[in-house]
């Protein structure tokens, strides 16, 4: 290969960077030096494995030839490197570094030292500690030799970019680039990435704008290329699949869905297909050649007229075909009746259990509180209250009044409606009886001794109060359901927990609630689950309710009102269900391209006919996966996976939301590789081992995805590597899926299907309810959790920037990040453990707790307190940041783990460091081990 100095712009020089295995560019006017060329990177200069040292530093680097060599910009991310640079000078408190002194790591139940644990070890270090900023601030330092390491500067924002523009994609389709897993540790900050671009051919699209492809946060395919015929797709062993979020929140910064009122909806005659960006217009603009089965269409007559000014529009600015992601009110055809106001009625358990939790104390406080949220903006909302245990209590709410009337039916065998009328009323005509009503409704049931509960009679009488109408039921129980229809027994046995048998109590176990659901969802009704149970509550089978009616469950083991912590938590989320606007009496139906079918469907809906999901209500950030078959060799140059939902607004409109992602088809087995995006293929299989964990056994499914993995590792050594079939020293993968290994490592260590004899089956029931309704932005945390070292993090994170507050940089999930001094935050979306070390310093414990040493500190649930000093509010910023980040409505608990507290406690926080050992289960070495010698072997 050519000398780069020989290829340099004028002003430059190169020079061979011994430690980091590459170049590095000097201008020589400025002396300003970077690792990327000053020059596009046709010949790979700047990766370090591909590129050649000069002789001399060949000759000393020869001690290297085992092991691959990687770009610090890439082992920095995983060494724990920080995209921002820390200032220079010394850090507050440190000793004077000393070069080739590591500092010792804490490394509690460390089950390997081979290669991958020296290779962290004898790492570069972290960045010496900071504090504070400018003013001298207090070390929480008091280890024996620390800081004692070399020094270095982590890449800038341009190294970073640089990285990026190795996935550049090019007109020609997607390079590809091999990494080698046993060499390459995983890096947390490759999972923030987007998937590789999507590389359409030439003139295939309307519009240049760069929204007409949908967002991935939308619509994500797990191949961003589509092979042209099944064999193809058979060779390389990724499972085809799209993962949908047709109702993704829209937060500050994103790009609003756009929405055309003129009621024109062109669609193509045969395949009903909306116009896209992706149609032709032919016939000088008269027609348009549907882009799935090429039929020629008329246009609308009035699809060129701009009816808000009455005057001719531009054709090229409807947002149907410049814009991915679009939505149409509906004209009065797409209606089967007018469109419903929202309906709520409210399931609220009274059973001795629920009192005296606080539970429903708490829920009347944030329903309350709540009222001015729920949508209402036309005043046609309507909501019913039912309280229940062994009996069912019915409030009758006339409107203008502030009285309201409790009638008692005892006959929970033949459930009947006590009065024909104000039992389901109008939210604001009936405002003053509803707030009376939930400011005594705890005190009325306070001493009641009632053990038992009637849920199964309370649902049906429920849907008699709004079968006419539709709309959801919020269902608030507190105990296991015991009396009338939908009675059940508590099943859990401790010595079927971890044996074959276990997938059975994750089944439901009555009929009642699969019928009961299918009947609702005919009816436009939806249900959504709040569980509060201290002890058994069958999780699993209540789930069926919201799995089938497009609701959700919330879990919420042991709730204990009196715990701060306990009350937060249920109050803020119930009060984000609450004000979410949602999306009534959907269907939802996904098209493609010819020889495409959609064979299986994952997520909370009921399948009404071959491929139409029937979704009485649409709530927000819920995520749904399909997965795709193709049944033919396809011809055309790009394929387009257009979904679409017909749906009423909360606010009595309807309305289609159409989201539309084309795709270039490829006959090249690199180009499929180089395309995958790993997110996407670790959300389908998700969903897929959910399934085959509760139509096989749980040992099933944690072997599909071994399985499956094998496969892609074994298709990709074969067809692109040159070992070929033969035994391989390494594991090779393509660089845009080396984060899948670790990914499906954290979903077989998932609570959802881990092999483990101790986890009781509602936890498990529940972990699965999230693994198949989790939006890829927060199933990946909770597959493979965020690490953050507080104690040290540069002076600028918690800090407000350019866009909000800065967070530190992710650290891999091993406990030999874990220092006895430190402070450390893991959290998985769910839940949040702050990490104490048994050595921190009373100063640390002082700044963040308030307390005088780590003696007095206590483990558990907690609050963090606000205190008056720059490190307390920089952590709260962060825990607060972290907790809003993410879509979805959930707000996760925080507990203090302390390092030697509590083993369950420990051991819970620990169970997130996924790459370490525990139990039964593999670290990530081992993983990847495993892994290598399964493909070598059944490579002979």
């Amino acid at each position: 290969m050519a000398s780069p100095a020989q290829q340099l712009p004028p002003g430059w020089a190169a020079e061979w960077d011994q430690n980091a295995q590459r170049y590095l560019f000097i201008e020589t006017a400025t002396g300003r030096t970077q690792w990327e060329p000053p020059f596009p990177d046709p010949e790979g200069l700047n990766r370090a494995p591909s590129a050649s040292p000069p002789p001399a530093a060949a000759a000393s680097a020869h001690h290297h030839t085992k092991r691959r060599q990687y770009a610090p910009g890439q082992t920095q991310a995983y060494y724990g490197g920080d995209t921002i640079a820390p200032p220079p000078g010394p850090a507050y408190g440190g000793v004077p570094a000393q070069p080739g002194q590591a500092p010792q790591l804490f490394t509690p139940g460390l089950a390997q030292d081979g290669q991958f644990a020296q290779q962290q070890i004898g790492a570069q270090p972290p960045p010496a500690p900071y504090y504070g900023g400018a003013q001298p601030e207090p070390e929480y330092i008091n280890q024996p030799g620390f800081g004692q390491g070399p020094t270095y500067q982590p890449p800038g924002v341009a190294g970073l970019a640089d990285q990026f523009s190795q996935m550049n994609m090019g007109q020609k389709g997607l390079r590809l680039f091999t990494t080698n897993l046993l060499a390459a540790p995983p890096e947390p900050l490759e999972l923030h990435r987007p998937p590789p671009d999507i590389v359409l051919p030439p003139n295939s699209c309307l519009s240049n704008s760069p929204f007409a492809n949908a967002d991935a946060s939308y619509q994500r395919c797990t191949l961003n290329a589509m092979p042209t015929s099944h064999s193809l797709l058979q060779k390389c062993k990724i499972p085809l699949g799209l993962v949908i979020t047709p109702y993704r929140s829209v937060k500050e910064g994103d790009e609003p869905v756009p929405l055309v009122t003129d009621t024109v909806i062109a669609r193509c005659r045969r395949c009903r297909t909306y116009i896209n960006p992706y149609v032709q217009f032919i016939d000088g603009g008269n027609r348009w050649r549907c882009c799935m089965c090429s039929m020629s269409n008329e246009v609308p007559q009035l699809f060129d007229w701009d009816q808000v000014r009455n005057q001719p529009g531009d054709r090229w600015a409807r947002p149907e075909l410049n814009h991915g992601v679009v939505e149409f009110v509906a004209p009065t055809e797409y209606m089967v009746r007018p469109p419903q106001p929202a309906v709520y009625v409210f399931l609220i358990d009274v059973s001795h259990n629920a009192i005296q939790s606080g539970m429903v104390a708490t829920a009347t406080r944030t329903i309350l509180e709540s009222l001015d949220r729920i949508p209402n903006e036309d005043n046609r909302t309507k909501v019913a209250f039912i309280a229940f245990d062994t009996s069912l209590h019915f409030f009758s709410l006339p409107a203008g009044t502030t009285d309201s009337s409790m009638l008692v039916v005892s006959d929970v065998e033949d459930v009947f409606l006590p009065k024909p009328t104000d039992l389901l009323v109008n939210l604001t005509e009936s405002r003053p009886a509803i707030e009376g009503l939930l400011g005594r409704l705890n005190d009325m049931f306070q001493d009641n001794h009632t053990i038992g509960s009637a849920l199964g009679p309370a649902l049906q009488a429920a849907f008699k109060l709004m079968a006419h109408i539709g709309g959801k039921i919020q269902v608030l129980s507190a105990s296991l359901p015991s009396i009338g229809a939908g009675a059940l027994k508590n099943r859990e046995d401790p010595r079927v927990l971890g044996t074959s048998k276990e997938s059975a109590l994750l089944q439901p176990a009555s009929p009642f609630y699969k019928t009961f659901a299918i009947e609702c969802s005919r009816a436009q009704v939806s249900v959504d689950m709040f569980l509060f149970s201290s002890g058994y509550q069958d999780v699993a089978t209540l789930a069926c309710l919201p799995h089938y009616t497009a609701g959700q469950t919330y879990f919420y083991p042991a709730f204990n009102a009196s715990r701060t912590e306990d009350a937060i938590k249920f109050a803020h989320e119930f009060g984000e269900v609450l004000a979410m606007p949602i999306m009534l009496e959907a269907v939802m139906r996904v098209r493609a391209s010819k020889n495409l079918r959609m064979s299986a469907f994952h997520g909370n809906f009921f399948v009404r006919s071959t491929d139409l999901l029937a979704m009485p209500s649409v709530p927000q950030d819920l995520s749904y996966a399909i997965e795709i078959q193709i049944e033919d060799n396809i011809t055309a140059p790009f394929v387009v996976l257009q979904t679409a939902v017909l749906h009423t607004t909360c606010y009595g409109e309807r309305r289609i939301r159409v989201i539309t992602t084309a795709l270039p088809t490829t006959n090249n087995l690199s180009e499929l590789f180089a395309s995958a995006d790993q997110v996407a293929i670790a959300t389908l299989l998700a969903n897929k081992a959910v399934e085959r964990s509760l139509t096989h056994k749980l040992e099933d499914a944690r072997d599909a995805v071994f399985n499956k993995m094998v496969d892609i590792l074994s298709a990709y050594k074969g067809s692109m590597t040159a070992a070929g079939a033969g035994a391989s020293a390494q594991l090779a993968i393509s660089e845009n899926l080396k984060m899948l290994p670790v990914l499906l490592l954290g979903l077989l260590k998932n609570v959802g299907i881990r092999q483990s004899a101790q986890i009781p089956p509602d936890l498990r029931a529940y972990a699965q309810c999230l693994l198949t309704t989790l939006p890829s932005q927060l199933l990946i945390p909770y597959i493979y959790p965020t690490f953050y070292s507080l104690h040290n993090m540069p002076p600028e994170c918690g800090t407000v920037g350019e866009h909000g507050i800065i967070m530190p940089q992710p650290l891999p999930l091993t406990s030999e990040r874990l220092e006895r001094h430190g402070l450390f935050l893991i959290e998985d979306g769910q839940t949040m453990f702050l990490w104490v070390g048994r050595d921190a310093v009373p100063q640390l414990v002082m700044d963040v707790f308030n307390l005088p040493s780590y003696e007095v500190l206590r483990g558990g649930k907690t609050t963090l307190p606000v205190l008056d000093n720059p490190f307390s509010q920089r952590v709260n910023a962060v825990i607060q940041k972290t907790r809003e980040m993410r879509r979805g409505p959930y707000y996760p608990h925080l507990y203090v783990v302390k390092e030697d507290g509590e083993p369950p406690l420990r051991l819970w926080a620990l169970s997130c460091l996924i790459q370490d050992r525990a139990d039964v289960l593999p670290s990530y070495q081992q993983f990847i081990s495993q892994l290598r010698d399964k493909v070598n072997g059944s490579s002979y």
